[in-house]
């Protein structure tokens, strides 16, 4: 079975209008939970995960494993390498972002068939924005081609951690947004040339990194190992080989 990108992007939709937009700066603290210090996690992300999951099983099914699902049950992940179609669900990326009333988080999901992403969707609801990448067709925005040209000079790096700015004439260094589904758009876009993170979860790199890829990018760790779902070190998003040198040599 199969199902078409706009049916998806759809659901994604519905089920962000329904469940996230409507709790948007409107969260009461019993619908507000940690998992660990500083890790939020709200009834809305529990709901848009179960909500969006369910709709995906009952149109084309699969293997569905989200955020908030991996973390009461990590060995779910497993099946992901494995299955004819999976889909990896992060119901709210930058929870802390939307806790703290800020318009920068999103829902992001990709599909993988054994173990490679395919395809792609962010969708970012106070932007109004849906992003969208298939292996080997590129990237769009709200249905028009993304493009972007050469990194800058020096090249712009954007990062959440202090200890990876180390001063260098050739980067300027900038504050990422603590949103995966903002951060690989402003790649995509051009805004940025790098962003350099220091853990990866598939939920909320699978769907970005396929689109910086699309547009010419590349998704490594520092010494140069290739991003994939089982990879979980911190890693660069660079927009092209340059930048993606550039930092990492200053890095190493």
């Amino acid at each position: 079975m199969s199902i078409d990108v706009d049916t998806v992007s759809d659901l994604i939709r519905d089920v962000g209008a329904r469940v996230i937009d409507t709790r948007f700066r409107a969260l009461h603290d019993h619908q507000i939970h940690q998992k660990k210090p500083g890790d939020f996690v709200t009834d809305a992300d529990r709901q848009a995960e179960h909500e969006l999951g369910a709709a995906l099983m009952k149109y084309v099914g699969g293997v569905v494993v989200g955020e908030e699902s991996a973390f009461a049950d990590p060995t779910i992940l497993a099946a992901v390498p494995h299955a004819d179609l999976a889909w990896v669900i992060d119901p709210i990326d930058g929870t802390k972002n939307f806790v703290r009333g800020s318009v920068d988080h999103g829902v992001m999901l990709a599909q993988l068939n054994r173990g490679e992403t395919v395809r792609g969707w962010i969708w970012q609801p106070q932007h109004g924005h849906m992003w969208f990448a298939e292996r080997g067709t590129g990237v769009t925005c709200d249905g028009d081609e993304v493009t972007r040209g050469v990194s800058h000079s020096p090249v712009r790096a954007a990062t959440t951690h202090e200890a990876y700015k180390i001063a260098s004439p050739v980067v300027e260094w900038r504050m990422a947004k603590w949103c995966c589904a903002v951060d690989y758009p402003l790649v995509c876009l051009g805004e940025n040339d790098v962003t350099v993170y220091q853990h990866s979860y598939p939920w909320d790199h699978l769907p970005g990194a396929l689109m910086v890829r699309e547009v010419g990018g590349v998704v490594r760790t520092v010494d140069g190992v290739e991003y994939g779902p089982q990879e979980t070190s911190g890693k660069l998003v660079a927009a092209d080989e340059e930048a993606y040198e550039t930092v990492a040599g200053l890095l190493r």
